[in-house]
């Protein structure tokens, strides 16, 4: 077994996520063999968010006229050049001082010099390799011989905000299928219901076009309309909402945030009913509490904007022990705002998406440190994402419990539930899937 790893090879290269847009790939090569023999390489690419933290980590594009300047040659050239150079040779084993040495070359705190791309796919793929060279899954590096329990989808049937270009204000809705008895069979309890609300839209003359993260994106009249037509799918798909399927959102709300007014403007709803329509704080937790108590809603992601701590506070008090509130914009997977949200009792749950804050070692650092506090933790992609996996073995490896990957529908989603597919035929019996909302059984009798 290898106790010291070197790493021989790093090679980044731009490649496209599934907008279309410049990301950055990398492989890296580990390995004590010559010329190839017994060399193992990692390939990682690093998808890209559009409704994105002002705390996250800071991708770099290039700002010329090539791909309307989101190029990404500058990251590519710094991965292949100054990261490469201070980690050839190092370790692939230790993953927390290879992603050390990455943010000591980066410098900055946002790693925006080198860019957040160019270190997280280095991190990433290390990490790939890693295991590849030890003969491990992925999952199984991760997470170690504990690692077990499948994720729950939170699957994004529905689009808005700026995830698609239509009247819904809130960016996403999403289905939770947690009285299934297996990862298996609660994917193909969503794939029914994203089938059916298709057919539902389609019958009603109302758009079946897709937003980024595949969720349908019709111009509907206002949230209510949303969750209605959601039951109504679950309905005729042979499903209860409240036990078999219930509802997660992501409103997003520092994209409807007015500064200047201290509201939330809903342009959306505005449109759809001729007059303006703007809440502030205390009556965005009221809009809330009004919508648990009508629709079997678990989840609801970023309810409030990302500096208000006040007003998170008072969302926490007041329905934390109703429903999940998970922080995305909140604490970007940072471990100082997310230790910060602790002190304060802000929100119960953390989203972790890896693009955020720059490399894997920081994002288990957020994930243990939601576990040790009792704070729930989801796995997530971005909106710009690629047919890269590695958040499925992630989700895994760590027992997250949750998993938000889009809708079961374009290749650059169905991917990541195609690996769960995998990684829970690999497990076999050992593998475990439970309704993480154990603390809310009272509100599933819907």
């Amino acid at each position: 077994m290898f106790r010291y790893l070197p790493i021989r090879r790093i090679n980044a290269r731009e490649v496209l996520d599934s907008r279309g847009n410049p990301t950055v790939e990398v492989e890296v090569t580990v390995g004590e063999g010559v010329m190839g023999m017994d060399c193992y390489t990692g390939r990682a690419m690093v998808p890209s968010g559009a409704s994105t933290g002002k705390f996250e980590a800071a991708e770099l594009r290039d700002g010329e006229q090539r791909y309307h300047g989101l190029g990404v040659r500058s990251a590519v050239e710094h991965a292949n050049q100054e990261l490469a150079g201070a980690l050839l040779g190092e370790s692939a084993l230790n993953q927390k001082n290879i992603d050390r040495i990455l943010a000591e070359t980066d410098g900055s705190s946002n790693k925006g010099n080198m860019g957040a791309n160019a270190v997280l796919g280095i991190s990433l793929a290390v990490a790939r390799a890693a295991a590849g060279a030890l003969g491990l899954p992925l999952y199984r590096y991760l997470g170690g011989c504990h690692a077990g329990r499948l994720p729950v989808p939170m699957m994004n049937i529905l689009n808005g905000g700026r995830h698609a270009d239509n009247t819904v204000d809130f960016q996403e809705f999403m289905i939770m299928p947690v009285g299934a008895g297996c990862f298996r069979e609660g994917l193909r309890m969503c794939a029914e219901i994203y089938q059916t609300l298709k057919k539902i839209l389609k019958d009603r003359g109302l758009s079946t076009a897709v937003g980024d993260e595949g969720g349908f994106a019709p111009d509907v009249k206002d949230t209510r309309a949303v969750l209605q037509l959601i039951l109504e799918a679950a309905e005729q798909s042979g499903y209860r909402p409240g036990q078999d399927v219930a509802i997660a959102m992501d409103a997003a709300a520092s994209e409807l945030y007015d500064p200047e007014k201290n509201v939330y403007y809903f342009p959306g709803e505005s449109r759809m009913t001729g007059s303006a329509v703007q809440r502030d704080t205390r009556e965005m937790v009221e809009y809330y509490r009004e919508l648990i108590r009508e629709f079997p809603i678990v989840s609801l992601e970023d309810g409030l904007q990302e500096d208000d701590w006040e007003g998170w506070k008072q969302m926490t008090a007041e329905l934390g022990d109703k429903l999940q509130l998970v922080g995305d914009d909140l604490f970007v997977t940072n471990v100082r705002r997310l230790r910060c949200g602790i002190d304060l009792s802000v929100a119960n749950a953390v989203l972790v998406k890896v693009n955020q804050i720059g490399t894997l070692t920081e994002a288990l650092d957020a994930v243990e440190l939601a576990s040790r506090s009792g704070y729930r933790t989801v796995i997530s992609h971005r909106s710009g994402e690629t047919e890269d996996a590695f958040i499925a073995d992630l989700a895994v490896g760590t027992g997250a419990g949750q998993i938000k990957a889009g809708a079961p529908c374009r290749s650059d989603r169905n991917a990541k539930y195609n690996q769960l597919l995998r990684l829970e035929e690999d497990l076999g019996d050992s593998a475990e899937y439970e309704n993480p909302f154990g603390s809310f059984r009272g509100r599933m009798d819907f």
